[in-house]
């Protein structure tokens, strides 16, 4: 055995961003944050207001460690920018496809 939990045993976890330039957001903020059942329905709100949602574990175990309301720090500005990048481009091919 590699000593590592198969994914569904493992403890789900989830960070909500948000980034409003109308509010004068010059970078993403943490919002919401959880483990267990609080990512569930972290993700299972975003899913009903028709947020995207996007699994990248790693990106999640250091955002989880920002306090809420507080901006991404700096060290993780080029793997949240890869995120919205790609759901920014997700979201074009689905708009381009109605």
């Amino acid at each position: 055995m590699d000593g590592k939990e198969p994914r569904e045993k493992q403890r789900r976890q989830a960070v909500a961003l948000s980034y409003r330039e109308e509010r004068g957001d010059t970078v993403p903020r943490v919002v919401a944050s959880g483990q267990g059942w609080i990512a569930e329905n972290i993700i299972a709100k975003a899913k009903e207001a028709g947020v995207p949602v996007h699994e990248e574990p790693e990106l999640v175990r250091s955002l989880i460690q920002v306090e809420l309301g507080r901006p991404v720090p700096p060290e993780l500005y080029e793997a949240v920018a890869r995120v919205l990048a790609f759901i920014l481009y997700l979201e074009d091919r689905v708009a381009k496809d109605r």
